[in-house]
């Protein structure tokens, strides 16, 4: 288990779940769980049991993006933070694939988060959606690098400059998801997908997808770093901190 009590871990049959638990915010991630997130990743990697983990939400949330008081306190200190960089770094290091099944909201690094993942199963009803610009920000996760390579320009630039919503259908034939189904069924669906993958030749499966990741995990990897120094110095800007003052306002 996590020590954090808004992240669930369970092992089951070579597969990790990670959950994110925290539905009265709608998953909006805390340092804590960012931390727990991490560590329950790279437990993954050190673990010779698991060969896949699943990152869940809860039913009509995935993740709501930053947590409102953390994102102040961002806005304070004038960064990410060590805890959210270290939580990326873990994504793009990760040795074992990532299934992440998604209903409901995804905002922010709920969306962000799914690029770095190998198999994604959205509901019915999944709305994902990155606000970054209509708070003066840039886009984060490596995304401004991963997000074009998946869906290219002209839809990249809509979802992480123009900040336009998509559904489930759109974000599929987009590229970043593999599999739309019932919110009912999201679970049992995402589980049968990470089942799959954890049931190949664990050799076989782990060179294959090093030959597909590994060459490019520098790279995404200083990206993160260039996002984050670009964040830093767009929160100084007059331009976001109007741009918060007005967000804080109508919270």
């Amino acid at each position: 288990m996590s020590a954090c009590d808004h992240v669930k871990v369970s092992i089951n049959d070579g597969v990790r779940v990670i959950r994110m638990d925290r539905p009265e915010k709608k998953n909006a991630l805390t340092i804590p769980m960012y931390d727990a997130i991490a560590e329950a990743l790279t437990k993954a990697n050190e673990d010779p049991d698991t060969r896949a983990s699943v990152l869940l939400g809860v039913p009509g949330a995935f993740s709501a993006g930053n947590d409102i008081g953390e994102f102040a306190n961002m806005a304070r200190e004038g960064g990410l933070g060590e805890s959210i960089i270290a939580f990326l770094d873990t994504l793009a290091e990760a040795e074992k694939p990532i299934v992440a099944g998604v209903d409901g909201l995804a905002i922010g690094v709920g969306v962000t988060m799914l690029f770095h993942c190998d198999y994604v199963v959205a509901s019915d009803r999944a709305l994902f959606k990155t606000p970054f610009t209509d708070l003066a920000l840039v886009p984060e996760a490596a995304s401004s690098l991963l997000a074009p390579r998946i869906m290219g320009h002209p839809k990249a630039f809509e979802l992480l400059c123009i900040g336009e919503a998509f559904d489930a259908q759109s974000f599929e034939k987009a590229g970043v998801i593999n599999k739309v189904t019932h919110s009912d069924e999201l679970e049992p669906v995402t589980m049968q997908a990470a089942s799959r993958i954890a049931a190949k030749p664990i050799g076989a499966m782990r060179m294959a997808r090093d030959l597909m990741r590994k060459a490019s995990v520098e790279d995404v990897k200083q990206r993160i770093r260039d996002e984050a120094q670009s964040f830093a110095q767009q929160l100084q800007s007059a331009e976001a901190q109007a741009a918060f003052a007005a967000f804080f306002n109508r919270k």
